[in-house]
């Protein structure tokens, strides 16, 4: 059980890793009273040492680890990694690369539609996590042995589980495979929270254009808000709250403490002051650069026969390659193909070859489905 608690022990850790192959990676993390996620330890394990990084500890600067994050030269392995690589990137202002994400490689080698670390690590690693510490609150200090144990059992295990499905994926050809899949995950625009863009996640009741500009400018300052002073968005104000207040738009405190459940204390304190200085803001704004809602998704005609054809085949397909089904294709994506549109990211690349190709063949009359017993296969169809 290694825990680093000083710049010095992390310095002397990370050292020999820039010379590493690869380092697993996972993080402990609080944000339930915050709007940022809160660093409380960082697990990494080279190919022979492992340690848990008490980000917390007293004077301790996490450079070294940062400067390891960025090095070009060495692969970061996580399991999952969405969360844990907005951490990094909100503290280094950029994305850890190069990456491989276990989850996805376990999906391309048909471990199921999201494995999650523990039955990978069980599977592949013939390891038992002990699940006790998984809700703890890792910003309370001492850590126990437990803790400790815990934390580091989410990168010593994750080695063993990287370098098998490396080695799947190599004999299979798949490795290309998973750069493609990266590509969200090496995206910034992935972990940046943008204010004026805030408000296309509620869903207002109507879609008057001075209504959705209020709504914009009174979620733009909530975000804005809520990451000046680190307070969950539903703490200071929640959706209902928002959404009604943009409805109404208030002019005076009065009207704006009418707000169910805001209180006259919100409304005629600074919050309130702002609030009413957003709604002024999208008042005055002018027409033409008022937002509109984004537009309804196309209807589509595609018929349930051919959807439940283009089902089955993606089971079928997806089986005989041994990947997981959803990442070759969505349900959406089905619905487009069975409607005529071939603009979906099911038609392209890899997935092309193991689904792509058959479905359009399928759909166009160039291949059947017929069963063989209980199974389901597929048949060429003589051109008339």
């Amino acid at each position: 059980m290694k825990l680093i608690t000083t710049t010095d022990e992390l310095a002397a850790f990370c050292k020999p890793l820039a010379d590493a192959e690869f380092v697993a990676v996972d993080t402990e993390f609080m944000r339930e009273r915050t709007y940022w996620p809160k660093l409380c330890l960082a697990q990494v394990a080279g190919p022979e040492d492992a340690a848990a990084i008490d980000a917390l500890a007293d004077g301790i600067d996490l450079s070294p680890l940062d400067e390891l994050m960025a090095n070009p030269k060495v692969l970061k392995v996580f399991h999952a990694a969405r969360q844990d690589l907005e951490i990094f990137y909100l503290r280094m202002n950029s994305v850890p690369q190069p990456l491989f994400d276990t989850q996805v490689a376990a999906m391309v080698c048909g471990h199921g539609e999201a494995a999650s670390y523990e039955s990978l690590a069980t599977k592949l690693a013939k390891a038992r996590i002990d699940k006790s510490s998984r809700f703890t609150d890792w910003s309370r200090r001492p850590l126990s042995e437990r803790q400790i144990t815990y934390a580091l059992s989410d990168v010593t295990h994750l080695r063993v589980v990287y370098e098998k499905l490396r080695r799947q994926l190599e004999k299979s050809g798949r490795l290309p495979w998973i750069s493609e899949e990266m590509a969200v995950l090496n995206d910034p625009g992935t972990y940046r929270a943008d204010p004026e863009l805030a408000w296309r996640r509620l869903k207002p009741r109507g879609a008057v254009p001075r209504l959705l500009g209020t709504l914009k400018e009174v979620a733009a300052w909530r975000e804005r808000t809520a990451q000046r002073i680190d307070i969950p968005r539903q703490r200071l104000l929640r959706d209902e709250q928002l959404l009604e207040i943009a409805s109404h738009a208030p002019k005076t405190i009065g009207e704006l403490a009418m707000t169910r459940g805001l209180g006259r204390g919100f409304a005629e304190g600074w919050q309130g002051r702002e609030i009413l200085e957003a709604i002024e803001k999208a008042r005055q704004m002018p027409e033409a650069d008022l937002p509109a809602r984004d537009r309804p998704p196309e209807q589509l005609r595609a018929p349930s026969a051919v959807v439940d054809l283009l089902r089955t085949l993606l089971r079928l397909k997806a089986e005989q390659a041994g990947v997981a089904a959803r990442l070759v294709a969505s349900a959406d994506e089905l619905d487009r193909m069975a409607a005529g549109k071939r603009d979906v990211h099911a038609l392209t690349g890899w997935r092309r070859e193991i689904f792509g190709h058959d479905a359009i063949d399928l759909i166009e009359g160039r291949l059947a489905l017929a069963l063989e017993g209980e199974h389901p296969k597929l048949l060429a169809v003589s051109p008339k």
